[in-house]
């Protein structure tokens, strides 16, 4: 009831806000920055198409007249270097001189950002080494990275796998930011702010070719309808042969195949208010994602019913052994159809003393997956697809006031979302041979092929709802000490549904939980086991910040803070362990809540007149009933589920350094040391070399959380000269951007099996620019060809089979970009 009070109000708040503009004449509107919102679109901003490291971080934001950086971190328009808390800005111009056309791209430009993705769905974005429970598909629990675009929540992590669609900034919040932007954001918060239309005609035009067929093409343009009404329309297309050629059907996979377009209208009935109305729609189309073997690792099994063994039984061998040849045999059929859009209302109305804002928005993902789940060439498993439709509406009323001594922000937030899952998993001819075991076998069903065309069909379904009161305030004790504390209340409840029917021989087979031991029927169920588990969650939750900041001098400030957060309790919609009876273990069908205690000192900095910028953060991050990944201790299948770890930490150090001491040259640095570790964690699934035998749970306390490298480093620098082109003023430039990440775990447990090595990633780039808004150059990324891994995956079976996906090898090109 309180979530449909919110929206009916929100869908309502357009009329309600715009009111002033039928109680007096409408004057002229001029195009300055809006109350509450980024100059992005500034002439200023425009004047830096040339300075792609401009004082900050990584890269250049929306810049003011003054030339500092411009941020909403704190729901409020301030600078970067006022906002007490650890930010990377990246501007637009710098998200396309270095190709980080999507989130998942940016954790080469910001270290503590990690992002690992075996396709779209199973995507895992964590800032400081938490956020997402790693490697695991599941529908009932939230991401601990929030991401927003122009203040829509995005719920899904699928979505930072589409291409950036006109953007103007990404700003990267490091830490807990449950007050102001909720409990999904126990590791920081992506927030993403796209160009706003504009009352002058403007046109950006952006083509690259390059090697691997690779073709990206972005569009936008913006100007007026009338004195009180702007459009802007944006669309992006990119396409890539694949990175992998599959020797099995003599094609390339792991393409890139992206469609987008955007459109927004605002409308300015007075000088006061702004309404803006705006909608997206993207696509994905590629044949993905397949990988390649990498290793063999003995595991606990017997020697006959290892890879090794299985393969030669099934005169199988794997013919691509080098990872880097980039070859595969998989012989399922591969797709990662992804469709993603929504349409959002939001109404700004400057009060006087405040601004009061409402934010209204529907969103929609649909995912249509086709996977190779046994890694191999083997028609083991046919067929493995878990297609998914989710809907989302979500409301938020925020009020900002602004004092000389106070400033604060209170708002109320709605959600509700629905998930709709229809699987499909049907084994092949050759899954009886690799899954069951003739020794254990009295009635031969090893040679009867009895799991041959086993076919399971999942229902699956989630609702989840939350709504939220908050708020923070920022109280100027005197000129140079602030004090900003903030509280959320939250409640969250979560009803879900896992439903597996298997059949055999178009027969419902769902009996087998009864089956006789030794029968084909247990051998059946053993390999796709029947359930039904329903499952529920609901909690309110109470979480606070405090934060002290103090500035030392104008340009030097030192900040403190304190946050109890948390992230809500989960539900298993990917089905759960059966107890002895054949009946499903409800009692694991919900997770706890995080509960996080966060401690986080820091200083930001600048010096020689305001061209050199210097910011070092010290944090420390405690989660009590962490939520991760086990499995069930089934050798047939080795289902995953979620579960609490009892406690986890990460801490660290983090340095951002940037300058620029002429207009001829500018560099940046940013560094990250990230100690990340289950402190206590005795239940937690064994790594493959321990897998497969009588120990179903290992003790992995005091060893490295998964995805995050100890040290991280990006780095970059551009130098200019002024040159006269073809009668047209500009510059020649050369620029270098680069990072490096030690090794990391691609495993919920560590193991040598499942390290992947550091490395150093090397880009250039070189071209003209001119000051009426060209821009040419060739770019080449990996210059020196590094050998590497994005991700490795244990195959199922406890086989000892290592799969995985190399890294983009060398790839060049050419980029002309317009700007008028």
């Amino acid at each position: 009831m309180f979530f449909r009070t919110l929206l009916l109000a929100g869908a309502s708040s357009a009329a309600l806000f715009a009111l002033p503009a039928f109680a007096a004449d409408v004057a002229p509107v001029v195009d300055a920055p809006a109350v509450d919102a980024p100059a992005v679109d500034a002439p200023a901003v425009d004047a830096q198409l040339g300075d792609a490291e401009q004082q900050t971080s990584v890269g250049t934001g929306a810049v003011d007249n003054g030339g500092e950086i411009i941020v909403t971190a704190r729901r409020r328009q301030e600078t970067a270097q006022e906002v007490p808390l650890a930010i990377s800005v990246i501007g637009g111009e710098h998200i396309d001189n270095t190709g980080a056309f999507n989130i998942g791209r940016l954790q080469q430009l910001t270290p503590t950002l990690q992002y690992t993705s075996s396709n779209p769905r199973n995507t895992t974005l964590q800032i400081r080494g938490i956020g997402t429970p790693f490697g695991l598909t599941n529908d009932g629990f939230d991401q601990g990275v929030g991401i927003y675009v122009d203040d829509v929540y995005y719920s899904r992590a699928a979505s930072s796998t589409f291409d950036f669609l006109d953007v103007a900034q990404v700003e990267v919040l490091r830490g807990p930011q449950g007050t102001l932007y909720g409990k999904n954001t126990t590791a920081g918060a992506v927030n993403v702010t796209t160009r706003a239309p504009t009352f002058d005609f403007e046109f950006r035009g952006e083509a690259t070719v390059g090697n691997l067929g690779f073709t990206q093409v972005k569009l936008a343009a913006s100007g007026p309808l009338s004195d009180t009404v702007a459009v802007r329309l944006a669309s992006s297309y990119t396409t890539r042969r694949g990175t992998i050629y599959n020797i099995a059907t003599n094609q390339f996979i792991n393409e890139q195949d992206n469609v987008g377009v955007r459109a927004q209208v605002l409308w300015k009935p007075a000088s006061n208010v702004e309404v803006t109305l705006a909608g997206d729609y993207s696509t994905q189309n590629p044949e993905c994602c397949g990988t390649s073997f990498v290793r063999l690792v003995n595991t606990q099994r017997a020697t006959n019913r290892q890879y090794a063994a299985l393969a030669a039984a099934q005169g199988y061998t794997t013919q691509p052994r080098n990872v880097y040849d980039r070859l595969t045999d998989i012989d399922a059929t591969l797709n990662a159809g992804n469709k993603i859009g929504g349409a959002s209302l939001r109404v700004k109305w400057d009060t006087g003393p405040g601004t009061l804002t409402s934010v209204t928005a529907y969103r929609f993902w649909d995912w249509k997956p086709e996977n190779d789940r046994d890694f191999t060439g083997l028609p083991i498993t046919i067929k493995s697809q878990n297609p998914s439709q989710q809907s989302q509406w979500t409301q938020e009323f925020r009020y900002n006031y602004s004092k000389d001594r106070v400033d604060f922000v209170l708002g109320v937030f709605g959600y509700n979302q629905k998930v709709r899952t229809q699987g499909t998993e049907q084994l092949g001819s050759a899954a009886t041979k690799w899954l069951l075991a003739p020794s254990a076998d009295p009635l031969n069903n090893y040679n009867l092929g009895i799991l041959n065309n086993l076919l399971a069909l999942n229902n699956i379904s989630l609702d989840n709802s939350s709504a939220a009161l908050f708020g923070q305030l920022s109280w100027k004790i005197t000129d140079r000490l602030t004090l900003q504390p903030g509280i959320r209340v939250n409640y969250d409840k979560k009803t879900g549904l896992y439903e597996r029917r298997v059949y055999i021989g178009g027969n419902l087979a769902n009996e087998l939980t009864a089956a006789t031991p030794g029968s084909a029927a247990t051998a059946q169920r053993d390999a796709l086991t029947p359930q039904r588990a329903p499952a529920n969650f609901s909690a309110w939750n109470f979480s606070y910040d405090f934060n002290a900041n103090y500035k030392l001098t104008d340009d030097v400030l030192v900040y403190a803070t304190y946050a109890k957060s948390f992230k809500t309790g989960g539900i298993n919609l990917n089905g759960v362990p059966n107890l002895a009876d054949g009946s499903p273990n409800l009692a694991v069908a919900a997770i706890k809540p995080e509960s996080i205690n966060h401690y986080e000192i820091g200083l930001k900095s600048q010096f020689f007149d305001r061209k050199a910028t210097l910011n070092l953060s010290a944090f420390r991050t405690d989660i009590a009933d962490y939520q991760a990944l086990v499995n069930s201790g089934v050798t047939s299948t080795a289902r995953g589920y979620l579960a609490n770890a009892e406690k986890v930490r990460t801490q660290g150090l983090e340095v951002e350094f940037s300058a620029r001491p002429s207009e001829r040259f500018n560099l940046y640095f940013n560094g990250a040391y990230t100690d990340a570790k289950y402190v206590r964690f005795d239940g937690a699934p064994c790594p493959p070399e321990l897998s497969g035998g009588a120990q179903v749970f290992c003790n992995v306390s005091g060893q490295r959380l998964p995805g995050v490298s100890k040290y991280a480093i990006s780095y970059g620098a551009e130098y200019n000269v002024p040159a006269n082109l073809l009668g047209r003023e500009g510059q020649f430039y050369v620029g270098v951007d680069g990072n490096y990440r030690s090794d990391f775990s691609s495993n919920a447990s560590p193991s040598d099996a499942t390290r992947i090595d550091g490395y150093v990633l090397t880009n250039f780039r070189a071209g003209y620019r001119s000051d009426v808004g060209i821009d040419v150059y060739g770019w080449v990324r990996n210059a020196f060809d590094t050998e590497y891994l994005e991700l490795l995956q244990i195959a199922p079976g406890n086989t000892g089979l290592i799969a995985g996906t190399a890294g983009d090898p060398r790839t060049y090109g050419i980029t002309v970009k317009a700007h008028f």
